[in-house]
């Protein structure tokens, strides 16, 4: 599947955390999430073990909101959640 990545999704990311390379990947091998309005979602939890906004946070929850227009998948927006998961289990520690 093609995926196209909107500008708005870009910027979105660069505020948040994120890049478009691990957009792509939550795309590609990200595990689902529920949503609204019709749209489809995925999900992928990073290691991170770094420091934002002068806080350290083990891990970042990157989630990708999109639709589907024939076989390519353009992006609505991203969220980036900073944290620790556990494993297999999309609620924060």
């Amino acid at each position: 599947m093609e995926i196209q990545v909107d500008p708005h999704t870009l910027e979105r990311a660069e505020e948040r955390g994120t890049s478009e390379e691990e957009i792509k990947d939550v795309v590609n091998n990200g595990f689902p999430i529920p949503v609204k309005r019709g749209r489809l979602g995925k999900a992928q939890v990073y290691d991170f073990k770094q420091r934002r906004h002068d806080k350290e946070y083990e891990q970042k929850r990157v989630e990708v909101i999109y639709v589907l227009e024939g076989d390519t998948a353009v992006t609505v927006t991203v969220y980036v959640f900073y944290g620790k998961w556990e494993s297999g289990n999309a609620n924060p520690v």
